[in-house]
Protein backbone atom coordinates (compact mmCIF):
# COMPACT_ATOMS: atom_id res chain seq x y z
CA UNK A 1 0.00 0.00 0.00
CA UNK A 2 2.83 2.37 0.85
CA UNK A 3 4.47 1.70 -2.50
CA UNK A 4 1.26 2.56 -4.31
CA UNK A 5 0.93 5.83 -2.40
CA UNK A 6 4.61 6.67 -3.02
CA UNK A 7 4.28 5.90 -6.73
CA UNK A 8 1.12 8.02 -6.95
CA UNK A 9 2.84 10.89 -5.16
CA UNK A 10 5.84 10.72 -7.51
CA UNK A 11 3.53 10.65 -10.52
CA UNK A 12 1.64 13.70 -9.29
CA UNK A 13 4.88 15.58 -8.63
CA UNK A 14 6.24 14.68 -12.05
CA UNK A 15 3.07 15.93 -13.72
CA UNK A 16 3.21 19.41 -12.23
CA UNK A 17 5.28 22.04 -13.87
CA UNK A 18 5.37 25.73 -14.35
CA UNK A 19 3.86 27.33 -17.39
CA UNK A 20 5.44 30.62 -18.28
CA UNK A 21 7.47 32.36 -20.88
CA UNK A 22 10.79 30.81 -21.82
CA UNK A 23 13.97 32.60 -20.81
CA UNK A 24 17.57 31.60 -21.48
CA UNK A 25 19.57 30.16 -18.56
CA UNK A 26 21.81 32.42 -16.49
CA UNK A 27 24.91 33.45 -18.37
CA UNK A 28 23.43 32.46 -21.77
CA UNK A 29 21.85 34.63 -24.44
CA UNK A 30 19.47 34.00 -27.31
CA UNK A 31 21.04 33.72 -30.78
CA UNK A 32 21.88 37.00 -32.52
CA UNK A 33 19.43 38.61 -34.95
CA UNK A 34 19.41 37.11 -38.46
CA UNK A 35 21.10 39.07 -41.22
CA UNK A 36 18.91 42.01 -42.21
CA UNK A 37 16.69 41.87 -39.12
CA UNK A 38 16.48 44.91 -36.91
CA UNK A 39 16.06 43.03 -33.62
CA UNK A 40 16.66 39.45 -32.44
CA UNK A 41 13.79 36.99 -32.15
CA UNK A 42 12.43 36.07 -28.73
CA UNK A 43 12.14 32.48 -27.46
CA UNK A 44 8.54 32.01 -28.66
CA UNK A 45 9.41 33.17 -32.19
CA UNK A 46 12.39 30.82 -32.30
CA UNK A 47 10.10 27.87 -31.48
CA UNK A 48 7.81 28.57 -34.47
CA UNK A 49 8.28 25.96 -37.21
CA UNK A 50 8.90 27.39 -40.67
CA UNK A 51 6.80 26.21 -43.60
CA UNK A 52 9.88 24.80 -45.34
CA UNK A 53 10.62 22.61 -42.32
CA UNK A 54 7.06 21.29 -42.01
CA UNK A 55 5.18 21.47 -45.32
CA UNK A 56 1.46 20.81 -45.41
CA UNK A 57 0.14 17.42 -46.46
CA UNK A 58 -1.72 16.74 -49.64
CA UNK A 59 -5.03 15.16 -48.73
CA UNK A 60 -5.93 14.16 -52.28
CA UNK A 61 -7.29 10.63 -52.15
CA UNK A 62 -7.32 8.21 -55.05
CA UNK A 63 -10.88 7.30 -55.96
CA UNK A 64 -9.92 4.52 -58.36
CA UNK A 65 -6.78 2.69 -59.37
CA UNK A 66 -4.77 4.23 -62.17
CA UNK A 67 -1.95 2.92 -64.32
CA UNK A 68 1.44 4.28 -63.45
CA UNK A 69 3.24 6.42 -65.97
CA UNK A 70 6.50 5.12 -67.40
CA UNK A 71 9.41 6.25 -65.22
CA UNK A 72 12.69 6.57 -67.14
CA UNK A 73 14.65 6.61 -63.86
CA UNK A 74 13.20 3.32 -62.58
CA UNK A 75 16.25 1.22 -63.43
CA UNK A 76 17.01 -2.33 -62.26
CA UNK A 77 19.76 -2.68 -59.65
CA UNK A 78 23.30 -3.05 -60.90
CA UNK A 79 24.62 -6.51 -60.43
Amino acid sequence: MRRLIAASLLLVLAACGSEGSLVPPKGKRLPPAPYGATEPKDADELLQVRVQADPGRSVELRKRSEEREEDPFDLPPEG
